[in-house]
């Protein structure tokens, strides 16, 4: 998690949080996908849970999400279930994803 470079002192450093629960709520009430939680961070990542399509189709919004303005570099999914043992376990996908 890095902040947002060149913000205006006191502003918050991660702008990009709110514009991609933005995207998503966008998303979610057209339909396309759900918004299963609201996002957190977990170790040096944040993480947004979203569900309700198919892998495909989540990493395809996964991947739209990597590319919003502002969004750091080095982002990823992790393609898991509600049955997994840990957190974070599933496999991971780096994004954005060639060709979507």
């Amino acid at each position: 998690m890095l902040p947002t470079p060149d913000l205006a002192d006191g502003s918050y450093p991660y702008p990009w949080i709110d514009q991609v629960e933005d995207f998503l709520v966008d998303l979610e009430d057209q339909g396309d996908m759900e918004v299963h939680d609201e996002g957190e961070q977990h170790e040096d990542a944040y993480v947004f849970f979203v569900t309700g399509a198919a892998d495909e189709e989540l990493l395809a919004v996964a991947s739209r999400v990597a590319t919003l303005p502002g969004v750091p570099a080095g982002a990823f999914a992790v393609v898991s279930d509600d049955e997994a043992e840990d957190f974070g376990r599933g496999r991971r996908v780096a994004l954005p994803l060639s060709g979507v």
